[in-house]
């Protein structure tokens, strides 16, 4: 158990760091951590030839966080086909430059399968983060009659 003058103490400590702005990553509820990837396939069954929209949201971490800003973007389909693009970006500057929070595209799957779909954010060669979800494209109208 704390002294009840050590807790005043460190309670004192950590009002003039939160009033001076020299609190720690874990006293400002963590805007320093790593964002995280969520991706969404809508839909994720469907017949072929099945078009499907990949939505990936970047939640958490600060909207300054410098290794996402200006990435590289790949979508690897699974399908045998990898597309991406890249911007060019004003240089970054810590407090000023935003990161990117949603990025969306289509994708049609033409064959029947069990596909895995990867999204990556890069950094030159380097992968800073990355996600993937699941599609099953079941034989339409043209592939069971052999069209």
């Amino acid at each position: 158990m704390i002294h009840p003058r050590r807790a005043l103490s460190l309670l004192a400590v950590l009002v003039v760091a939160l009033a001076t702005g020299h609190a720690t990553s874990a006293q400002r509820g963590g805007d320093d951590k790593k964002p995280s990837l969520s991706l969404k396939a809508t839909p994720p069954v469907g017949f072929s030839p099945l078009k499907v929209r990949i939505v990936v949201d970047v939640r958490g971490g600060a909207d300054d966080y410098a290794d996402f800003y200006c990435p590289s973007i790949e979508w690897d389909w699974g399908d045998g086909t990898v597309s991406g693009n890249s911007e060019d970006c004003d240089p970054y500057q810590a407090g000023k430059s935003s990161i990117k929070r949603r990025y969306s595209i289509e994708h049609v799957f033409r064959q029947q399968g069990s596909w895995q779909i990867f999204f990556r954010l890069k950094q030159r060669d380097r992968v800073i983060a990355a996600s993937s979800a699941n599609v099953q494209v079941r034989p339409g109208v043209r592939d069971e009659f052999g069209n």
